[in-house]
């Protein structure tokens, strides 16, 4: 069971699990990317941990968020060995996201074609469609789905390359952008001009691509917008910095679509 542990307290298991593993402030320091000195006041409990500093240390440390928060929490050889095993099948999992470009338009084609009809779906309600449906196919199968990056921007969520895809894909006749007016301010929208081709998506990639759009392709672009800004992911980075797809693993309800209570560690 999580509790709420002091920044004394949080130092002290860091400061454990990193003597445990036979690792110096230095070594720790450059492998979760701060500085030595910010570090040793983490460790003396003078500093607090953001999240995706929590992050990269229990990749490095080995930890689960769940049991170092929680009340019995103990470092012991046993711990670090089951860890050890726990941050070499997290190390495997992450890559970084590389955007298959011709697999991206085909779930562009796909989101605007179920939904370029409808009138609240312009380009603010499309970047979010396009970014749940990335987030959480990660989230749930560990592997990308278009490989798109995302950075946080004011209005939200945006994939990179966003502009030149597009423009591309309106100079091949496969896009048609239309100015209009929704509710009295201006709106950016797609039409598709060819139909995606459904053999580039398994089965899997547009069953997410489906939730997402039977749950949020009718809410405003206000609403969706709302809505990612209190997505883990999204609170977790900083402004117009990329956004870490690993941190769709720390997302609580209603966000999260995997159960994680459910799931055995394998031994």
């Amino acid at each position: 069971m999580s509790i709420k542990l002091s920044q004394k307290q949080i130092g002290q298991r860091i400061a454990e699990l990193r003597k445990m593993k036979g690792l110096t402030q230095e070594d720790l320091s450059k492998s979760v990317k701060i500085s030595r000195p910010s570090l040793t006041q983490i460790e003396n409990g003078n500093r607090n941990v953001d999240i995706m500093e929590l992050q990269r240390l229990s990749i490095v440390l080995g930890f689960s968020l769940d049991e170092f928060m929680s009340k019995d929490f103990t470092v012991t050889q046993d711990v670090v060995s089951i860890t050890e095993k726990k941050s070499k099948k997290i190390e495997e999992r992450i890559s970084v996201p590389t955007l298959q470009v011709n697999k991206f338009k085909n779930v562009l084609l796909y989101i605007l074609e179920r939904c370029a009809g409808k009138p609240n779906v312009g380009e603010t309600v499309l970047y979010k469609l396009l970014y749940f449906s990335d987030f959480n196919y990660y989230e749930l199968y560990e592997e990308h789905l278009t490989g798109a990056k995302y950075r946080k921007l004011p209005y939200g969520p945006v994939p990179q390359k966003m502009d030149a895809i597009i423009n591309q894909m309106i100079d091949k006749g496969q896009l048609q952008r239309v100015k209009t007016e929704y509710h009295g301010y201006s709106q950016t929208r797609y039409l598709p001009l060819e139909k995606p081709n459904l053999t580039e998506l398994r089965a899997s990639e547009k069953e997410i691509i489906d939730r997402v759009i039977e749950q949020m392709s009718d809410w405003s672009a206000s609403a969706i917008g709302n809505y990612s800004h209190k997505d883990m992911p999204w609170l977790a980075s900083k402004e117009g910095e990329e956004i870490n797809y690993e941190l769709a693993f720390y997302r609580d309800s209603p966000f999260s679509i995997r159960n994680y209570g459910n799931e055995i560690e394998e031994q």
